[in-house]
């Protein structure tokens, strides 16, 4: 007999921790069987029965009849057998009651252990389905670690550890323990005992989610996000268009004297937003791609599907940008090919169709 006590706080478990109680008994019944063989030194085969409506824990022992015995832990003659049931026949199992008269103990032991393991389980299975719910959005962490090749944040409020690999770090900044930061769930990977969660703020879709948080027009879906490339730290280029011809997609994005562009630019310390129309014409749309440039022509070649850009002069390095870079993310935005080149180079000939 074991205290009616141990059942009801199942019983409690269950509404309380939402703990599924016929689980919880299969799994401690399971513990109570390994904890009781291994407190007797023993590998016969138990099992553990709990009746909680007797408030009674049964243990059973459970031998295979063969003719001759060469485990008697686990094995028990057919003679032998015969003695207990004389209808027992070679290759049956017998089982017999072993219940010790301190199980109770064992299994107020073993119970605890059990229970806080589910607790447990049951804890990281919610704070995962709360991540799952929050992939691909932004949430706010504290730095906790700072490693060559990672960045450990705490995920609030959930107390979850992110992880931010130097691929997902904006090379620009610096992470400090302590700091506060917002970055963005990518995904949730379960290949080691806990969850883990892979966070970012280098990928594309952070600028997006802090676009919606700061633009009512593209949370509301006014304006959209036809496309976003960035280079992280450095400079993101942002498609954006709207259907109602009344709404300046544009200009909802900057804000009134670029008070929304500057957030967000704020937010990622200083990293360069060009806020571009988005056009169904090629021609135009690559030309606004090249911004801050203004283009002069554009030549396409659509057997290559790639464009040249004449810029003046003076706006030359400005088009092509550090190292490639605007150039370089133009063409990425429209998928075309670019070239860039001078106004002084406008007499140079040019395979291709002439827009």
């Amino acid at each position: 007999m074991i205290n009616k006590d141990f059942f009801a706080a199942l019983d409690e478990l269950e509404k309380t921790r939402h703990i599924n109680k016929s689980e919880f008994i299969a799994s401690l019944e399971a513990g109570l069987a390994s904890a009781y063989k291994k407190e007797n030194a023993i590998s016969t085969a138990v099992e553990v029965k709990l009746y909680p409506e007797q408030n009674k824990i049964r243990v059973f022992a459970y031998k295979t009849i063969v003719e001759e015995v060469n485990d008697e832990e686990k094995e028990i003659s057919l003679e032998d057998a015969k003695k207990i049931k004389p209808s027992y026949k070679v290759g049956d199992t017998i089982s017999e009651e072993i219940t010790p008269k301190n199980f109770s103990r064992i299994a107020a032991q073993t119970a605890r252990q059990v229970i806080m393991q589910r607790l447990t389980d049951i804890k990281k299975e919610q704070v995962f389905d709360e991540m799952n719910e929050k992939s691909g959005e932004i949430v706010n962490a504290i730095v906790r670690k700072v490693e060559p090749t990672s960045v450990y944040v705490e995920i609030l409020p959930t107390q979850m550890e992110g992880i931010m690999p130097v691929s997902e770090q904006i090379r620009t900044e610096k992470y400090n323990v302590g700091d506060m930061i917002k970055v963005l769930v990518r995904r949730i990977t379960t290949s080691n005992r806990s969850p883990q969660v892979i966070v970012s703020r280098a990928h594309p879709d952070f600028v997006r989610r802090l676009f919606e948080l700061d633009v009512p027009e593209v949370k509301s879906g006014l304006v959209q996000i036809k496309k976003i490339v960035r280079e992280a730290g450095f400079r993101t280029k942002i498609a954006v268009y709207a259907e109602d011809p009344n709404v300046d997609a544009v200009g909802s994005c900057i804000g009134p004297r670029g008070s929304r562009i500057n957030v967000i630019v704020q937010e990622l310390n200083g990293e360069r937003i060009d806020v571009i129309s988005w056009c169904a014409d090629p021609l135009e749309f690559i030309a606004r791609a090249i911004s801050p440039a203004k283009a002069v022509q554009v030549h396409v070649n659509d057997d290559e599907h790639s464009a040249r850009v004449i810029v003046n002069d003076n706006m030359l390095s400005l088009a092509i940008g550090r190292e490639g870079q605007n150039a370089r993310l133009a063409a990425k935005l429209t998928e075309w090919k670019i070239d860039v080149k001078p106004y002084s180079s406008i007499i140079d000939s040019f395979d291709g169709g002439e827009g």
